[in-house]
């Protein structure tokens, strides 16, 4: 998609600090981190978000949820826990509108969130 910021990043038009990339993901710390450890998991093809995820997509949440277990056994805090989140519209907080899932450890988090 031409004007967004996610596709961009994939592409390389605009930089992104990567930690993580295959064939179907792309992961990179978040610019403005709510943990210690914040990376973001995108899917490489443009899907705007969980909503709108059909039924030939269930491959890319795979990918993004094996990514981030791999993410957070490398990263030295998945025996210690961490959080998954997907915004999704305004009220749920996502704010670009390409589906990425956040990936948060480092620290211990409260219930309930926000």
């Amino acid at each position: 998609m031409e004007d967004c910021l996610f596709c961009k990043i994939i592409a390389g038009e605009i930089p992104g600090n990567k930690v993580y990339e295959d064939d179907m993901v792309y992961a990179f710390y978040d610019i403005d981190p709510k943990a210690p450890e914040h990376i973001l998991i995108i899917p490489k093809k443009h899907i705007k978000s969980i909503l709108e995820v059909g039924e030939g997509d269930f491959c890319y949440i795979e990918a993004m949820i094996k990514a981030a277990q791999k993410l957070a056994a490398e990263k030295g805090f998945a025996q210690d826990g961490f959080r998954l989140v997907f915004n999704t519209g305004a009220n749920g907080g996502q704010t670009v509108h390409h589906l990425h899932l956040h990936l948060l450890g480092g620290r211990e988090f409260g219930w309930p969130p926000g």
